[in-house]
Parts: structure tokens; C-alpha cells; sequence
């Protein structure tokens, strides 16, 4: 037995040896300790909170483009460009919320700060508003102000539009700016839980032990060590006032070739002059080789994130346009039940994750295993690329999907007639739903793992926030092309590419204006995949 003092010392517990997690703290800075179940207590927390603020954030972001376009009265175009910022900014945001949990606050505090952001709107006018049955429905996590927002539009918008009309008239300039209001506050919250609350689960993973990888442990990086961004900071500014100098002598890349990182690396030597001290000589006091390794490390990743902009402009389709495409044609299954058009990403792309996930780690591992003697069957950039060549089929096929549905409102007739049923079944678009989905098991999984396994210890938040981004910048680049083409296609009584009677616009043109850029990011991304050096070892 051994006694181990609690961060305040105010108690003693004890303890045998092997309950004691070696180099691991709680949130409080005391030894982590193993449950006597073999598991540990806080999973069920960590996967619950992830688990209700996800089906709350696609339960309302799956039907904003119909909400947008339909009770805002908003054009298709202005729609889309609009949705595409939001889903923008709720990518990026989690860039601020990682940086202020790795340097001031700690995952732990970001993600109950985030959570009593979304819970406190929730309570606060849930205690106001007559309407107490309709909170019950909204969630954990809230979103009462979008819901207040939509019973404000609802009732104020209330118009049945003919089959040749495009909608209602919009609600007042004041409900539009509320709902906006509380969209954002909404992308807020989002933002400081997102990066921390993945990170913080998957610091629950003992890397040094290799059966405490497939449990879950408590441990909390601590807050208390020097802060990352200044070394980074430092050794960019070092670098860069040595700029006339040489750079120290090179080491031997064997390592490097055979695709590890070693503990000093011959990338990016420029960096290496942060290492220098005035008379020419090495100088570890303001710059330490591992903080220029891990600034290089972040270097490393830049070619990779922009290469992957092509698939996340792809991604933000499906909550988009493919929506509004859905709206359009037939969607019966049966004679009497038909499914609702922002349903679709719920049928097609969730069962297909959720199927593609379990053939992937059953099926696909293993075989690929048999056949590289790699324990995860392939490379996590290699499971990357496989994602970009899936995305950009899937939108291949989207277009000559749209292709066939605009022939066959001509055929029928219905070119002028924008709220009629184009007679094409719901399973034609089966194909461009289940291909994004599949693309997103190997890519969206793959980028996860990779930005969380290619940053520094202390930079774990900031890495996952920096695989959101690509989404983040890739939905406002949608949103940047939608506007702009619609303008520039839309002139000289043009009804333009997005054009508010889908039956006159030609989302063809813009699926495989898609295509062509997701094509150029793969072409880089395989360029960057063959000379790029891991920070581990390719096969872990």
C-alpha cells in the first residue's frame, strides 16, 4: 500500500500501486486512479454530453436551408451562402475555443463554460415563456432561441403558395435578425465545446499501455505547464532574426525516409536557426529543439488542410442543395408515407456511417492488415485520399442525378411550375447521399485521428480544432462561390445557377465546377502523402 495526498492534502487515500495511473492527473492534479470495474467513470458523461449536443446541432442544421428558404422567405442562393457562413463559423470557432482551453482554462472548464452557455438559455427561458411543452423537446443542449425565433415566424407567416409561386411573403426585418442572433450564439457554444470535448475523450486513451488503449482512462492534460503558443511564437521570431544565419548541420534523415520523425528532423531547416545564439552557436535557453520540432510539426500539417478544402466544400452540400434538390422530386416510400426533403440525410448518410463504420473495422481492417502488416490496415492518409476519391465521386454523380431530374421537369412540363412534384423517385438520389457518407467514414475519421495524433501534447485541443476549420473555411468558400456565381450567372435576365425555380437553375454546372476543385485538391494531396513524415510511426 502506498499514501498519495489529494491536490488540496486535506485527505489520504490509500492506495495499491497498480491503481495509480503513471504520469496521469485528474482535473484537480491528482493521480489518476483505475476503477475497480476496469473502466472509468467519466465515459458515460463524455459520450452523453457528445451524443446530445450532436443530435441537437444536426436536428436543427439538417432543416435550416428548407426553414430559410420556406418560413424566412430567403431566395435559394441568399439561403445557401447564408447557411454555408454559418456552418462556416461554427467550424472556426473552435479554433478560439482550443486555443483558450490548451493556454488559460483546460479542456475540463472550456467544455462546462460551453455547456452552461447552451443550458443557461435554455432555463432562463424556459422559466419566461407560456410555452412549457414545446422546451421539453428541444434537447439538453437547448437551441431555445431558434425555437423561440420559429414561433415567432410561425406565427406571423402563414400562406399555402400555389404550385407556379415561389412562397411567402418574410417575416419582419426583427424576426430575421433574432433568429440570426441566436443561430450564432448557438455556433458560439459550439465552439468551446467541440475541440475540447473530442480531445478530452480521446485523452482518455493510456498511450504507454497498450491494453489501457482499448479502455478509457481520467486523464486531464495538466494547465500548469509552459505555454505552447509562446514556444511556437518564439521560435518562429528566433528564426527569423537568424535568417542570414546557417543553418545547423543537417542530421541524417534514415528516420525521416522511413516515414518517422525523429527527435531532430532535416525538415524545414530554416527553423533550426531559432537554435542559434548570437556568436553562432547552439543555444537551448530561449528555444528548445523539441519546440522547433513542434513548430515544424504544424508546418507539416498545412499542405495537408488546404489539399482537403476540395472535399469540405463537397461536405457542405448535402445540408444544402442536395436538400432543396430533395423538396423537388417524389419522395413516397409507400403510397401513403412520404419523407420529409432534410430526412434524407438522416436515412441515407446516417445509416451509411453507421453501417460503413462497423464493415470497416470488421471487414476492411483486417483484410488491409493481412495485406500491409500494418495493425490499422492502412495509413491514416492513406485512409484520407480514399475519403477525397469518394467525396468527389459522390458530387460526380450528383450532377448527372440533377441532369436527369431537369430533363424530366421539361419532359413533364414543369420547367415553370417550381412547387410541383418532379416525377423522379427518392432513390435517385440514394447514390450521391451514401458515396458522401462513405467518403466521410474515411475522410472526416481519418482527419480526426491525423490532426490529434500530428500535434504536440499540449496542443491536442488546437489540433482538432484545426481539422474543424478545413469544414469551417470549406463552408465559407461554398458560400463565397454560391453568391458570387449566382451573381455573375443571373445577369441579362439570366435566371442563374441557383436560381429560386430550381427547374430553371443548373446545380449540374455547379456539382462538377465541384468535382474539378476537389480533383486538384486530391492531385496535391497525393504529391504532399508521399514525401509527408509522421510524427509516429506510420504503422501505429
Amino acid at each position: 500500500m502506498s499514501s498519495i495526498a489529494t491536490g488540496d492534502e486535506a485527505e489520504i487515500r490509500l492506495l495499491n500501486d497498480e491503481d495509480v495511473v503513471p504520469g496521469s492527473v485528474d482535473f484537480k492534479g491528482r493521480p489518476a486512479v483505475r476503477p475497480k470495474t476496469g473502466c472509468w467513470k467519466s465515459s458515460p458523461f463524455i459520450i452523453g454530453g457528445g451524443v446530445a449536443e450532436r443530435l441537437s446541432y444536426y436536428g436543427i442544421s439538417s432543416n435550416l436551408v428548407s426553414y430559410l428558404s420556406g418560413a424566412l422567405g430567403q431566395p435559394t442562393a441568399t439561403a445557401a451562402a447564408e447557411l454555408n457562413a454559418w456552418f462556416g463559423a461554427s467550424s472556426l470557432l473552435p479554433i478560439l475555443g482550443g486555443f483558450l482551453a490548451d493556454s488559460f482554462t483546460g479542456r475540463f472548464r472550456m467544455i462546462i463554460l460551453s455547456c452552461l452557455l447552451y443550458i443557461s438559455y435554455l432555463l432562463v427561458h424556459k422559466a419566461k415563456l407560456p410555452y412549457s411543452g414545446i422546451w421539453d423537446n428541444v434537447g439538453v443542449q437547448g437551441l431555445s432561441f431558434l425555437t423561440l425565433s420559429a414561433l415567432l415566424s410561425s406565427s406571423s407567416s402563414r400562406c399555402k403558395p400555389a404550385a407556379n409561386t415561389l412562397g411567402c411573403s418574410p417575416p419582419d426585418q426583427f424576426q430575421i435578425l433574432f433568429f440570426f442572433f441566436s443561430l450564432y450564439l448557438v455556433a458560439i457554444a459550439q465552439g468551446g465545446l467541440t475541440p475540447c470535448l473530442q480531445a478530452f475523450g480521446a485523452d482518455q486513451f493510456e498511450d504507454e499501455d497498450e491494453y489501457e488503449l482499448r479502455l478509457i482512462d481520467f486523464r486531464v492534460n495538466s494547465t500548469h505547464v509552459k505555454n505552447p503558443f509562446l514556444r511556437i511564437y518564439r521560435v518562429f521570431i528566433k528564426a527569423a532574426k537568424n535568417w542570414k544565419a546557417a543553418a545547423p548541420v543537417a542530421i541524417s534523415t534514415e528516420e525521416e525516409a522511413q516515414g518517422i520523425l525523429p527527435q531532430k528532423s532535416a525538415q524545414f531547416r530554416f527553423l533550426d536557426k531559432a537554435l542559434l545564439a548570437p556568436d553562432g552557436s547552439i543555444n537551448e535557453k530561449t528555444c528548445s529543439v523539441a519546440d522547433v520540432e513542434d513548430a515544424k510539426s504544424l508546418l507539416r500539417l498545412a499542405p495537408i488542410w488546404f489539399a482537403c478544402l476540395g472535399y469540405s466544400i463537397i461536405y457542405a452540400q448535402p445540408s444544402t442543395l442536395f436538400t432543396k434538390q430533395a423538396a423537388t422530386i417524389d419522395r413516397h416510400i409507400t403510397g401513403g408515407f412520404q419523407l420529409p426533403a432534410a430526412s434524407l440525410q438522416q436515412c441515407f448518410i446516417s445509416v451509411t456511417i453507421t453501417v460503413s463504420l462497423v464493415l470497416y473495422d470488421r471487414v476492411f481492417v483486417p483484410v488491409a492488415r493481412a495485406i500491409t502488416n500494418k495493425p490499422s490496415g492502412i495509413s491514416k492518409l492513406q485512409r484520407i485520399g480514399t475519403g477525397l476519391f469518394l467525396s468527389s465521386t459522390s458530387i460526380v454523380i450528383a450532377a448527372f442525378v440533377e441532369r436527369k431530374r431537369l430533363a424530366l421537369a421539361s419532359e413533364y412540363g414543369l420547367v415553370d411550375m417550381p412547387n410541383a412534384t418532379i416525377p423522379m423517385g427518392v432513390w435517385w438520389l440514394a447514390p450521391q447521399y451514401v458515396l458522401s457518407a462513405a467518403s466521410d467514414v474515411f475522410a472526416m475519421v481519418g482527419l480526426q485521428e491525423f490532426f490529434y495524433d500530428e500535434v504536440p501534447s499540449e496542443l491536442k485541443s488546437i489540433g482538432l480544432a484545426m481539422y474543424l476549420s478545413i469544414f469551417g473555411v470549406g463552408s465559407l468558400l461554398s458560400s463565397f462561390l454560391v453568391s458570387s456565381i449566382q451573381k455573375l450567372t443571373s445577369g441579362k435576365g439570366q435566371d442563374g445557377w441557383f436560381a429560386n425555380n430550381l427547374n430553371r437553375a443548373h446545380l449540374d454546372y455547379f456539382y462538377l465546377l465541384l468535382a474539378g476543385i476537389s480533383a486538384a485538391g486530391f492531385a496535391v494531396f497525393v504529391c504532399v502523402n508521399r514525401s509527408y513524415v509522421y510524427r509516429r510511426r506510420i504503422n501505429i
